[in-house]
């Protein structure tokens, strides 16, 4: 018998599963054969034993033998693509394609002969057949059939790459960049919502922005305590009422006057929040809404809104009518109650759909309100002039006990999470808490969950922004109970989630950016790009031989911006508040005068750029003159001076070839305050602070169109882009 421990490396290899790995530092390092282990049970594949291993790595090698036909098939529009079919040797067998418009196809045997083995003891043949190259994009059936058994599988043709890029590759455009619950007008509800987005979108167009990108509106839980994070949702198909605006429902203005009553004083309870810079308080402003919400539903519906409303059901299925069950049985269970495995029980299933009718389809109404708002808010943002509108934010994953881990459950794998190992960041690793994708069963459903989450995202955007990209090749699996750092990454079909993901973009003609920040692999981003997806680049992180990054030598293809939502906003960042609040909450592994003082030579150096360029001509980079004292810790610069260097940051980026420009909103309005402190939870109170300014006072979205710095940054980056 081989050596154990040689045994489980190579069945961790044949599962995708990462038997060593380079962290930020590029030092390679081993993954333990305890999380190895229990990563493989995550996967379903027993390993604790040499004779677990030795019949794993048997099925690993004969399981595709034991498939007429493999779970999908994947072919890239235009080129050739063979499918291997198994059959009993010597038998004949028939393959040929049912396209999405109903048309059939014949698909020839090619040769590659291989010697058959025996499967199960059964003499098995591979044949092999290639697949017409001119098929079109879409979801067709592949067909099988070999002396009466009969299989199929999904057959996707996908863009070689993206069209929607093509169109943005000959000029630059920008785009506001905006947490959506943090940006109020007098009339929110204490919460963004998505008539603010439709300001605001209108807003920016007005000033020539060209997009507006807002976190994740994936829905949260169906009541009252709901999570703050907007990257930990229940399910990322559907989306969150938290986001309604109560008075833009047509049936509002049919409510009698003391419904109407009861609705305009739970308003007026909220109102005076949007005003305040303190924490937002989602539970308050949700419980109200909820309760508005409750008594609009009530009202009945004309003729043509019932038919629109029954037209969305019939659109969205079954997804639609599982997750209106889950939000009806969570309003009665806490999460991961015994409760929920008999909920989930097609045997009881019914019982529950009977019984909780009502409130089932309080919450398809629901979202039907929300898709109405949606897409309400992209058809303001074209007609401002905006070319893309809004681009959505599609997080990495959901909440363990949430909706999609209960509808999803069997294309989830349990007892592991997903996270990010240590990095220069974040020195102790992350832990998310949100269960990954099974790779095998996602790849055996056909990816339908992604496909449809896709679908339903991108009905009414310009775009969609997947944050942590990398997750499409490869998530750090953390094994319960374990710590970041004791994690490894499985691998998935790349091929098939960007191509999938490409190929709903392209119906839907949005573009797609990537989150592609962190620890990657180097041929990755090159793939991305040869398939049409962006990148993102953040000024800071933009590095080449440890020196920041001339403009010439970004990248085209990408979203360049000087912030991102996990550090503060740039007048933040300037003055050194991302290491002294990591300092504060124990994340630094070396002392806080060693982190400030290579942080401030970090900025320097970026600043020099900046200068080399002409943009900062008043700065001259003096000691006491830059901002940085002569310690080398402390930033001192007056409000005016923050604005011109935030200004001189921005037009930088204009002289990238980045197609497209990021502005964060906080930056055009000099909030100081940290959105997002990652790997942290309850020590901070993220994704609860308000738009602001530098004077702490709350800025509403009454007054951003004559907002000085707001305007003043628009006028910056449009002239630096010959706008």
């Amino acid at each position: 018998m081989a050596d154990g421990t040689e045994l489980l490396l190579d069945l961790a290899r044949r599962h995708r599963v990462a038997t060593s790995f380079y962290g930020w530092d590029g030092v390679e390092r081993p993954v333990s054969t305890e999380t190895l282990r229990r990563v493989l049970t995550a996967l379903g594949v027993p390993a604790d034993s040499p004779e677990d291993l030795e019949r794993g790595l048997r099925d690993a090698e004969i399981g595709p033998w034991r498939r007429l036909l493999p779970p999908i098939v994947v072919q890239r529009e235009g080129r050739e693509c063979a499918v291997r079919v198994h059959v009993p040797h010597g038998s004949g067998v028939r393959v040929w394609i049912t396209a999405e418009d109903g048309s059939l196809h014949d698909v020839t045997q090619e040769e590659d002969w291989e010697p058959p083995r025996t499967v199960d003891g059964v003499l098995t043949g591979r044949a092999s057949f290639a697949l017409p190259r001119d098929l079109p994009l879409g979801w067709h059936t592949l067909h099988a059939d070999t002396e009466g058994r009969v299989a199929d599988c999904p057959l996707v043709v996908t863009p070689t790459r993206l069209h929607t890029t093509e169109r943005l590759l000959g000029s630059r455009r920008w785009g506001i960049m905006a947490q959506l619950y943090s940006v109020r007008s007098s009339r929110s509800w204490g919460i963004g919502d998505f008539a603010d987005l439709a300001d605001l979108a209108a807003i920016s167009g007005a000033e020539g922005a060209s997009f507006v990108l807002v976190n994740p509106l994936h829905a949260a839980e169906p009541t009252p305590p709901i999570e703050d994070s907007p990257y930990l949702p229940t399910t990322r198909r559907f989306f969150n009422p938290l986001y309604l605006r109560v008075e833009e429902i047509a049936e509002y203005g049919y409510l009698g006057q003391t419904a109407r009553a009861q609705v305009e004083e739970l308003a007026q309870q909220l109102q005076p929040a949007n005003r305040s810079a303190g924490l937002l308080e989602r539970n308050a402003s949700f419980a109200a809404k909820l309760a508005a919400l409750e008594l609009i539903s009530r009202v009945p519906r004309s003729p043509s809104r019932e038919l629109q409303f029954r037209q969305f059901c019939a659109e969205h299925g079954s997804g639609l009518d599982d997750f209106a069950l889950w939000c009806a049985v969570a309003e009665k269970l806490p999460p991961g109650a015994d409760e929920w495995s008999e909920a989930s029980d097609p045997s009881r299933a019914d019982h529950y759909r009977d019984a909780l009718a009502e409130r089932i389809e309080f919450h398809r109404w629901l979202q039907w309100i929300c898709d109405e708002q949606l897409e309400a808010a992209q058809r303001a943002a074209t007609r401002s002039g905006m070319e893309i509108g809004v681009v959505h934010d599609l997080a990495v994953g959901v909440e363990r006990h949430g909706a999609d881990a209960w509808m999803l459950s069997d294309v989830l794998a349990r007892g592991v999470t997903v996270g990010a190992p240590p990095d220069m960041f974040n020195q102790q690793g992350q832990n998310w808490s949100q269960p990954p994708w099974h790779p095998g069963r996602l790849e055996a459903s056909g990816y339908a969950a992604f496909r449809d989450m896709l679908r339903t995202i991108l009905r009414h955007a310009g775009g969609i922004r997947v944050d942590h990209v990398l997750g499409l090749f490869r998530l750090w699996w953390i094994p319960e109970g374990a710590g970041p750092e004791e994690g490894t990454y499985v691998y998935y079909d790349h091929e098939a989630l960007v191509g999938i993901l490409a190929l709903e973009a392209q119906r839907a003609d949005a573009i797609v950016i990537g989150e592609d920040l962190g620890v990657f692999e180097p041929w990755v981003r090159d793939y991305l790009s040869e398939r049409g997806i962006f990148g993102t680049s953040i000024l800071w992180f933009e590095h080449d031989g440890g020196a920041p990054l001339a403009p010439e030598r970004y990248r085209q293809q990408c979203l360049t911006s000087v912030n991102t939502h996990d550090l503060p906003p740039t007048a933040g960042y300037l003055a050194g508040e991302h290491v002294s609040l990591r300092q504060s909450l124990g994340l630094l592994r070396r002392p806080v005068e060693e982190e400030l003082a290579a942080d401030a030579a970090e900025q320097e150096a970026v600043l020099e750029r900046v200068r080399e360029r002409g943009l900062l001509p008043w700065l001259d980079g003096g000691p006491g003159v830059d901002g940085v004292d002569d310690d080398g810790l402390n930033r001192r610069r007056s409000p005016e001076e923050v604005q011109r260097v935030v200004e001189a940051l921005y037009a930088f980026t204009a002289l990238t070839p980045s197609s497209l420009l990021g502005v964060a909103l906080v930056d055009a309005v000099g909030e100081v305050r940290t959105q997002n402190q990652p790997g942290t939870h309850l020590e901070y109170p993220n994704w609860r602070i308000p738009l602001a300014g530098p004077d702490g006072r709350a800025v509403l979205l009454d007054d951003l169109a004559a907002h000085a710095r707001f305007t003043s940054l628009a006028a910056t980056v449009r002239e630096a882009l010959g706008g």
